[in-house]
């Protein structure tokens, strides 16, 4: 078994959606062989909790407005650090990036197949670990001391 056409249609507009909003790390599986609830899931990650939210609702408005889908359950959201998005056919994934390092989602589902995404999708991976790496150097570069 493998996602439906329906199931690539929702990923690709998420995927675009969370490039859209400089999500980092955007990848989707077909996790239909070893799931019977959903066809497929879509990882993204930020470096922050507003940007977190940011992606998720940019997320949700896109599918609504291009492909006239609602959740069906939206988790995570008060914390924004790991907001879940079931559309029953998908399930979106948009992780702070310490959460996606530490629960490692792509671990558990290397061995299903990776989606094709969007261009802009692709062309996030490698983002968080560019960002920690900015982030280390400035952290660095801050004069330490007394107030």
């Amino acid at each position: 078994m493998t996602a439906t056409d329906r199931s690539i249609e929702l990923i690709r507009t998420a995927a675009q959606a969370a490039a859209d909003k400089l999500a980092h790390d955007i990848i989707a599986y077909d996790v239909s062989d070893v799931l019977s609830i959903t066809d497929a899931f879509l990882l993204a990650s930020a470096p922050n909790d507003r940007q977190v939210k940011s992606i998720v609702d940019e997320i949700e408005e896109h599918l609504q407005k291009e492909l006239g889908v609602k959740p069906v359950r939206r988790e995570g959201d008060r914390e924004a650090r790991w907001v879940l998005l079931d559309y029953v056919d998908i399930v979106v994934h948009v992780q702070h990036s310490e959460e996606r390092v530490f629960y490692a989602l792509e671990r558990l589902w290397k061995d299903c197949p990776e989606l094709d995404l969007p261009a802009d999708a692709k062309a996030t991976r490698g983002k968080a670990q560019e960002h920690a790496k900015l982030q280390a150097a400035e952290d660095a570069a801050e004069p330490g001391g007394d107030w």
